[in-house]
């Protein structure tokens, strides 16, 4: 009892009120349905009414409730008024049909007596078969007071009443209920099938035609509502003519369309789709057994026998259609020894989902990525390439698929229960959501009373509490599932074992020799000799780690394949095995965790940076195996790793070198990140990334570097009687570093108190020359180059200044370069007071008060003409020096510099030593039009991604692209163009770049 019910004793609340407790939304109109005709009587009923509450839709109910009552007869209404009171299976039945489909409740209003199904079918048996359904559409078809056609569809909708109502109290599961509905299509297309040879007679007398059901009917999980696809197979019968028994199967099967798809008088059941059937919709509507096996034989594609893997005779004659499916079955489970099988399987998925509009992605429960789609594909590609030796898993139901995968070891226990799960939840969902009106739809409704109403007829299967927000606890659980139907389905369906299987033999279990060197040929590997020796060392022997690795190669070699160098990837991999062969976590990573294989062959496959940093640490490629083992640390959290192992060793040398060991994993995070695309979805944000990511880095390993040779000093000479900040320049200071950029440096100092100048000078020259000989040294870690040329006076000037004698130069002896060189300047290492002083000393020098006075205007655009007259490399191809070449780096920066040096006094948001942002900020405040600054962004993003391209592909820095054609098809795949198409990325590089030029030439030499 309510409180206030509680509270007021003996009173009564509204009628109104006792109705919105119970869940209706039109309260109003509810006590008017529970006073009209019918219903006489019932208002006051608490077992009615709290059967009504419990609905998914009470206010859907009570008006389906009325109609039904107002359209029986005498005496049916009062057998249903006497049975709702006081039988409440039949009672839940009804009002749980009512509750969920308006379409129902309609069929209902049209056929009162129809009810009684609700119970006759409790009295019998509690799971119908097919020959339940036959019995009854018979029965159904004998109404002669609606015509064959239209008593068959009524008549269908009478044992659709039924599946419902039993699924919607729970006596039936999803599977069962899917069951039912297919047994139900079978039945129907018979009986279809039956009145069309009654029509018919002379084609009957003439053919033998079998009805092959497909896809959903075929599995035996048809859904409420969905077209049911057929194949037609026929043959003569004895002493009639081919031709003429196709003629008249044809009718026949014609006839049997029409009147399952009539869409006059009741309406219709479902369309027939024949469009699987050979040739599609352009082949015979009909043909014979032998005709259907010389096109499978001859002519079908992959899909066309993952179709048939849920071929299943439904009606007509079953001799025939048994022989049909064992005729097919064979060449079903040998289609995954077709070449490019899995590939084929995985891009027919790819088309389906980039099908889809963009305004329905997210709403797409069969179709959409974590859609019933995605478990459907992986079950079937699993059954497809292990079905050829394991029969156990030929079946045509998901479910029943699923479970044999499961039981057979092919997928785990707790992946196969997630997503039996999900399956059942998606499917329910579409079950409820195509009940309401009978409709062919797979899409989420967004109304808030259909989500309501879904909501509360799901919450047993919602784990979650509905009762306050019903709409958000379904969300959150469609959601949950999708998410972990998508991360299987990836994990499944690109699984590392499913090519090897497809590719190899049945019962092989490894690969010959004479098999691995045909098959290194046909993939394209340069060497096949070489090749095989890798082949021979990883996979010989009776080691875990030698069965390990027949395992993955032959599906390794295929990634190693997609990449533009696959003999580079599979040296690599042995290199890399060969180092962690015998550690139990690196076997774990490769047989496990298919993510983390792929990834590890894309990397090792994708050029000679990552790789060679992977190689002098082998132990990194545990950051595979981490869902963010690959993404970019901050500077902070750098820092003071580096700053702690700095504070550990012994030695200056061995403090360096222990920056430098992180700094070489770190570059190869970023590596790894950048080559497997996970640096960001666009381009110049992933470029973005990098540059930041680098450039944090060589922050942090500069700060350990200073550190540790301070220290170094301070133990041999005492305290260190100075100040130092190392002031970034360059790339280094815009944080758009690049894997083989130096680390372009000033560096300052301010003695200490008391301390002797000269004496002060003499200890930062010293920790400095120090700094760049240990962080240069050969070794073991990749060297960081610090280039301190564009400090005053150049190489002829002291190596380290103090602030005072920057300003005094600065003041007396700087030249327009120098100011523009300073626009790059950003303290990143040292004494963090004394960098910021630096900054305010340069501020006037960089962001000039009067801009730029003319004559230095016209140095600047002289120096930059010299430069690109003098500088460019003998050989080098003007048109593709992606630094200073037409249309490069230094195009676009000398003019965004320009722009700085002339107007950055004024604008502060032209104040940052980014290019990129400055570009903006002169885009936003007028000084380039947005499309001449689109025009030098989208160039300056292409030059630099392709000076990445050849670091990450060669190994070793480069301007120009590369000569050779693997190490081009390397810089091309890394840029997102597909194999064979180099020239293009050439051609588009150009293209963008000339466009650049013609801008440059206006705003920078201000050519008209």
């Amino acid at each position: 009892m309510a409180v206030e019910e509680q509270r007021a004793g003996s009173r009564v609340s509204r009628p109104e009120n006792r109705l919105v407790r119970r869940g209706f939304t039109d309260p109003a109109r509810a006590v008017r349905l529970l006073e009209g005709p019918g219903l006489e009587g019932l208002a006051d009923d608490p077992v009615l009414l709290d059967a009504l509450g419990a609905t998914a839709d009470p206010d859907l109910a009570l008006l389906g409730l009325s109609r039904l009552l107002e359209a029986a007869d005498a005496a049916d209404r009062h057998a249903l008024r006497d049975t709702l009171t006081t039988s409440k299976p039949l009672r839940d039945r009804l009002l749980g049909v009512l509750g969920v489909s308006t379409a129902l409740g309609d069929h209902l209003a049209r056929h009162p007596h129809d009810w009684h199904v609700l119970v006759t079918f409790e009295l019998r048996d509690m799971h119908p078969g097919p020959e339940d359904f036959r019995r009854s559409l018979a029965e159904g078809v004998r109404d002669d007071t609606l015509g064959p056609a239209n008593a068959l569809r009524v008549a269908y909708r009478r044992c659709l009443l039924a599946i419902a109502a039993r699924d919607l109290t729970g006596t039936t599961d999803l599977a069962q209920t899917a069951a039912e509905l297919a047994d139900l299509a079978g039945a129907t297309l018979q009986t279809a099938l039956d009145l069309a040879a009654e029509q018919d007679p002379e084609a009957a007398a003439a053919c033998r035609l079998a009805v092959i059901g497909m896809g959903k009917c075929g599995g035996r999980e048809l859904n409420y509502v969905s077209d049911v696809d057929v194949v037609f197979v026929a043959e003569p019968r004895e002493g009639v003519d081919e031709h003429e028994a196709l003629k008249a199967a044809t009718r026949l099967a014609a006839a049997l369309t029409r009147l399952c798809a009539d869409t006059t008088g009741e309406g219709t059941i479902w369309p027939v789709d024949a469009n699987l059937r050979p040739e599609g919709r352009n082949g015979p509507l009909v043909r014979t057994l032998a005709s259907h096996l010389a096109y499978y034989q001859r002519w079908a594609k992959t899909w066309e026998f993952q179709a048939l893997l849920k071929a299943r005779p439904v009606a007509g004659d079953a001799e025939l259609g048994a022989a049909y499916v064992a005729a097919l079955a064979p060449m079903v489970w040998q289609a995954a020894a077709r070449e490019n099988f899995v590939a084929d399987v995985q891009q027919m998925r790819r088309r389906v989902i980039d099908s889809i509009p963009a305004t329905e992605l997210d709403r797409q429960l069969k179709l959409g990525p974590g859609g019933l789609r995605d478990v459907e594909f992986s079950v079937q590609l699993l059954q497809l390439v292990h079905g050829r030796t394991d029969p156990a898993l030929r079946s045509g139901n998901t479910l029943e698929a699923l479970a044999a995968l499961s039981r057979g070891g092919y997928v785990g226990r707790a992946d196969a229960a997630s997503l039996d799960a999900a399956y059942r939840f998606l499917r329910s969902l579409e079950h409820r959501i195509q009940l309401y009106r009978l409709r062919r739809t797979h899409l989420m409704p967004t109304g808030a009373e259909d989500l309501r109403r879904l909501a509360r007829s799901l919450a047993a299967l919602i784990n979650d509490d509905t009762r306050a927000d019903p709409v958000a606890a379904l969300q959150r659980e469609w959601k949950r599932h999708a998410m972990e139907v998508r991360r299987l389905h990836e994990k499944l369906f690109y699984r590392p074992l499913l090519d090897a299987v497809a590719e190899l033999p049945p019962g092989a279990t490894g690969l010959s020799p004479e098999a691995a060197r045909a098959r290194l040929e046909a993939l394209g590997y340069a060497d096949p000799a070489a090749a095989l020796r890798h082949l021979s060392a990883l996979a010989s022997g009776v080691s875990r780690k030698a069965a390990i690795q027949r395992t993955l190669l032959p599906v390794l070699l295929g990634w190693f394949a997609e990449s533009a160098d696959p003999d580079a990837g599979l040296l690599n991999f042995r290199q890399v095995s060969d180092a962690l062969g015998r550690t139990p976590w690196y076997l774990r990573l490769l047989r496990d965790e298919s993510a983390a294989a792929e990834q590890l062959a894309r990397v090792l496959s994708a050029g000679w940076l990552a790789p060679d940093l992977l190689l002098r640490a082998p132990e990194a490629v545990a950051m595979l195996g981490d869902p963010h083992g690959l993404e970019p640390r901050g500077r902070a959290a750098l820092q003071s790793e580096i700053l702690a192992a700095v504070g550990r060793a012994g030695s200056t040398h061995a403090a360096v070198a222990a920056a430098r060991s992180v700094r070489r994993r770190e570059l190869f995070r970023t590596a790894a990140a950048d080559v497997l695309g996970r640096l960001g979805e666009d381009p110049a944000e992933a470029l973005d990334t990098a540059g930041e990511a680098l450039t944090a880095l060589n922050a942090a390993t500069l700060g350990g570097a200073l550190r540790a040779c301070v220290a170094g000093w301070e133990a041999e000479h005492g305290d260190l009687p100075t100040r130092i900040a190392v002031i970034a320049m360059g790339r280094f200071g815009g944080h758009e570093l690049g894997y083989g950029s130096d680390a372009d440096v000033l560096f300052v100092h301010e003695p200490l108190l008391g301390s002797l100048e000269e004496a002060a000078a003499r200890a930062a020259q010293a920790v400095c020359h120090e700094l760049r000989a240990q962080l240069g040294a050969p070794s073991t870690e990749p060297p960081l180059l610090v280039d301190a040329d564009l400090r005053p006076e150049g190489r002829s000037g002291p190596l380290v200044r103090t602030l005072a004698s920057y300003a005094a130069y600065y003041r007396r002896w700087s030249h327009a370069w120098e100011s523009q060189a300073l626009l790059r300047a950003e303290p990143v290492a040292g004494d963090e007071e004394l960098g910021a002083r630096f900054r305010q000393l340069i501020d006037p020098l960089r962001y000039p008060g009067g801009g730029v006075p003319e004559r230095d205007l016209v140095e600047i655009r002289r120096i930059k003409a010299r430069i690109e007259a003098e500088r460019l490399p003998r050989g080098a191809d003007p048109t593709t020096h992606t630094k200073i070449g037409r249309g490069g780096l230094a195009d676009v920066e000398w003019t965004v510099q320009l722009l700085q040096l002339r107007h950055g006094y004024e604008l502060p948001a032209l104040r940052t030593t980014r290019t990129r942002a400055a570009l903006a900020a002169a885009a936003e405040a007028g000084l380039v039009e947005p499309e001449d600054a689109e025009v030098l962004d989208t160039a300056w993003v292409l030059a630099s991604r392709v000076r990445a391209a050849v670091m990450l592909v060669r190994g070793r820095p480069g301007d120009s692209f590369p000569g050779e054609a693997r190490e081009l098809a390397g810089v091309a795949r890394y840029l997102g163009y597909g194999s064979g198409h180099s020239g293009e990325l050439l051609d588009d590089y150009r293209r963008t770049t000339r466009r650049a030029r013609a801008v440059v030439d206006r705003l920078f030499y201000g050519a008209d």
